[in-house]
């Protein structure tokens, strides 16, 4: 017989006791319980890392929103500065398109107001807004009071004339409107002066 079969007809010899049995039976509890153990903690591991990826992944997609943000924010507030600095041309523009109303300065004017046409444009698709309140009520936050009227012909705090207009840019004051506000005589806002 070989060797082969003489293990297998061992193992499976009638005359093998039940203690070498029950030791084996231990043995082989006490291994898979070893191996469960290891199964258990490497499968903890495994919960472990796949939990910090997603910490990670959670980290990294709010750190490139938040870097997006900023960018954007970065770029609206270099866009304001440059409208801020425009804005004086605008007005520069349209003091000399007033000034000039003669004849002879027409074809002068229709240059004029053709580069004023295209810097208004061009600041406006900038993202500014101009401003004209005339006729509105009067908001401290939007607009700049430089005169009071007394008036019983419009109602109390009317813009009845703007002097400048007045510019924002996503919602942000670049510039208020400079205005003439109207006035109740007698009436509370006088008292507020006193």
């Amino acid at each position: 017989m070989l060797d082969k079969d003489i293990k297998i007809n061992l193992e499976s010899d009638p005359r093998a006791t039940d203690a070498e049995q029950s030791a084996d039976d231990k043995t082989i509890a006490i291994d898979t319980a070893k191996a469960d153990a290891e199964v258990a903690k490497l499968a903890s591991d495994l919960d472990d890392l796949r939990q910090t990826l997603l910490r990670r992944q959670a980290d990294f997609d709010n750190y490139r929103k938040r870097i997006e943000k900023e960018r954007t924010e970065d770029s609206k507030r270099a866009t304001a500065r440059v409208i801020e600095g425009l804005i004086p041309v605008i007005d520069g523009f349209e003091h000399a398109l007033a000034a000039h109303r003669e004849a002879e300065y027409e074809n002068y004017r229709k240059g004029f107001e053709l580069i004023y046409r295209q810097l208004v444009d061009n600041v406006t698709r900038l993202g500014a807004e101009r401003t004209d309140p005339l006729g509105k009520p009067f908001d401290p936050h939007l607009h700049q009071a430089m005169d009071r009227t007394e008036s019983t012909d419009h109602e109390d705090g009317a813009i009845l004339q703007v002097f400048q207009p007045g510019y924002t840019f996503h919602g942000r004051v670049l510039r208020p409107a400079m205005v003439r506000v109207a006035v109740h005589p007698g009436g509370a806002s006088k008292q507020a002066v006193n």
